[in-house]
């Protein structure tokens, strides 16, 4: 039934959505409202048919991997009927902040996703962890909320105005610091929910704590409202982008390299890939972060790779990613772990599986043929774009932020090997008893449903810009002498390069079946591999996720937080021998940590009132109520004496 209701409104939404896309005629309901709220504008403009494209795509793979993933807490029967309630309340919570605009009546939306997405985390409630990840989410998704109130409440304080509209009027008629600072406020509060760096850290936890399908839907759509909320507001705001631009392109250049940083270190298969998110939606804030630079010194160039790669970027990301959680599900399942250092030799028995991961895993490093490459390459091409550009601060800060892209595309390289390595290849480093081959199919259908257009991306990327061109024109359009000849090198480039590597592709696969057709009547004889004159425990022998890093770990010690536990082998027969790395946030232990032990150390002074007397609480109680009734007296004798005073 769930899954009923998730097409239908998947439907029902996505048709105005082409036709906005297809059209650029954009639609408008005015509905009265309330005297609280003023009048309602719902407006689905091209911004909003992109984002709600990309949450309906991916809610429905969700549901579709969800019900057959959930077929394994069959006794958990009211979790999963609340489960499934809170799924189809945060899909409509999700398209209804993508059309509505107006202030009062966004935050009431933002805050059903939150609670929502809230629920939909805490499934395996009686986790101690999972309880612990949810509230953390909780909180910190309040914070968010509280600069955006800040930020909306204060601008319609201004305008008399709960309407977006009234926001652009107002900040064109400002003073440019307004703007900026107003502009600083939606961003904070927008930034927390998509996991930008340092307001990233309540994200690595959420992720692996949820289900797998939910894992895909955060990572897929749910930060993405934070990418769309930075969206709209560029378009709403009247500020300097130049300077809003280097703002964001440093906060996401740090997001992309710092995220991936972490992210190799991980053990937990679902935690790596939680890091990862943070990386990528470094990456979609640098096409951001170089937009509204092209904005702000009028360059089409700049203003077009950057948000063409942005969008892009979201959706690219939103595929591959969602697939991965949905592969980490299937391993979850299957072996009741997610801990690399304990994984391996997983591809003989989950072949579907390892290859989709492996597709995936290629997308997500911008390897071509696949999706991820052509937007990581349009953001490419428009920072060397700008780079023709005479200023030399903004020179510097673009050849910086290509260094920072390549840094984190070869790190990402390093990071996926390292996962699909330790958990498909090789041999078990643990005996999974209840480790079976892929039984049930109908869980990988929805991730072939993602892999499809993970390909048609990588290599038909000119109708993919063609249903995101009105889009684009939202935020091209201020900008003079568009650069007709840049867009077409640009498309004609990324589309040869998916053309060659489709016939590179094709040569591989052709390869393969004549080596197959040739080996089919050989005899195969199977032996022992030479073990270097010793025949122990191979599996102990190969390397671990710990060991395939180890010399970046050594490198980036000093910038990551990574404890160690070691047990040297000692003695003529050694009987045992440990050595365990636990990487952690070193942001999170300053920022989050470090204020929170301090405020535990605070209150802890006031400890010796809770001694567990009720006489002694009954005597805070009179205290309080006599200090009720004296405060006021005291207050009107303090006005009367200085009355009195003003009168002498």
């Amino acid at each position: 039934m769930v899954t009923v209701g998730v097409f239908i409104m998947a439907t029902a939404s996505s048709i105005p959505a082409f036709q906005i896309l297809f059209t650029g005629n954009n639609l408008e309901y005015i509905f009265a409202g309330s005297s609280v709220t003023g009048p309602i504008p719902i407006r689905i403009d091209s911004l909003s048919a992109w984002f709600i494209l990309i949450i309906n795509f991916t809610f429905i793979t969700g549901i579709l991997y969800g019900v057959q993933y959930l077929k394994h807490y069959k006794e958990q029967i009211s979790n999963i009927s609340l489960h499934f309630a809170a799924y189809i309340s945060l899909h409509f919570a999700l398209t209804a902040i993508t059309v509505i605009q107006n202030s009062l009546v966004f935050l009431i939306a933002w805050e059903m996703m939150t609670v929502s997405a809230f629920l939909l985390v805490i499934f395996e409630h009686t986790k101690h962890t999972t309880l612990r990840a949810g509230l953390n989410y909780f909180v910190q998704s309040h914070i968010s909320v509280l600069f955006l109130i800040v930020a909306f409440i204060g601008a319609a304080a201004k305008t008399k105005s709960f309407d977006f509209e009234a926001i652009r009027q107002f900040t064109a008629t400002s003073p440019e610091f307004i703007g900026i600072a107003l502009f600083l406020l939606f961003f904070i509060g927008f930034a927390v929910k998509a996991g930008f760096v340092p307001f990233h850290t309540w994200l690595p936890y959420a992720h692996p704590a949820a289900p797998s399908h939910i894992s895909g839907v955060m990572s897929g759509v749910i930060i993405k409202m934070g990418i769309y909320g930075i969206l709209r507001m560029i378009l709403t705001v009247e500020t300097d982008f130049y300077f809003v631009g280097i703002v964001i392109l440093t906060i996401s250049v740090i997001s992309g390299v710092y995220g991936v940083m972490l992210a190799i270190v991980q053990h937990n298969l679902k935690k790596l890939l939680a890091y990862h998110s943070i990386e990528n939606i470094g990456i979609i804030g640098i096409g951001i972060g170089i937009g509204c630079m092209g904005l702000g010194i009028n360059s089409f160039g700049l203003t077009f790779a950057g948000f063409a790669g942005a969008l892009l970027h979201t959706l690219n990301h939103s595929l591959f990613k969602s697939l991965l959680f949905y592969g980490a599900g299937n391993i979850y399942q299957s072996t009741h772990n997610l801990d690399l250092e304990k994984s391996g030799g997983l591809i003989k028995f989950m072949p579907q599986t390892a290859g989709l991961f492996l597709l995936a895993s290629l997308a997500i490093c911008g390897i071509p043929p696949f999706n991820g490459f052509v937007s990581e390459f349009i953001i490419y091409d428009g920072m060397f774009n700008g780079i023709q550009n005479q200023n030399l601060a903004q020179v510097l800060m673009l050849i910086f932020s290509i260094f920072a892209l390549a840094f984190i595309g070869g790190l990402a390289m390093l990071c996926f090997t390292k996962a699909f390595g330790t958990v498909f290849l090789g041999s078990n480093r643990e005996s999974h008893s209840e480790t079976a081959p892929e039984k049930n199919i109908k869980k990988l259908i929805p991730m072939y449903l993602a892999a499809v257009p993970i390909i048609l991306i990588g290599i038909f990327p000119k109708f993919f810009f063609v249903l995101m061109q009105n889009t684009l024109n939202l935020f091209t359009d201020s900008v003079p002498s568009g650069n007709a000849i840049f867009v077409a090198s640009t498309l004609s480039t990324v589309s040869s390069v998916g053309y060659y590597s489709l016939i590179f592709l094709g040569l591989i696969f052709l390869i393969f079946l004549i080596r197959k057709k040739i080996n089919t009547n050989r005899t195969v004889n199977c032996n022992a591999t030479w073990g270097c004159g010793y025949t122990g425990n191979a599996e102990r022998m190969q390397y671990t996720a710990s060991s395939f890093v180890r010399t970046y770990r050594k490198l980036v010690n000093p910038v990551l937080e990574i404890q160690k536990r070691r047990e040297d082998v000692t003695g003529i027969f050694p009987t045992s021998g440990r050595h365990e790395i636990h990487p952690y946030d070193k942001i999170e232990k300053i920022l989050i940590d470090r204020p929170l032990n301090r405020l535990k150390s605070f209150f802890s002074l006031f400890s010796f009132l809770e001694n567990g007397r009720i006489q002694t609480y009954i005597i805070y109680e009179i205290a309080f109520i006599a200090l009720a009734m004296i405060i006021p007296y005291i207050y009107e004798k303090i006005l009367i004496l200085v009355s009195f005073l003003q009168s002498i």
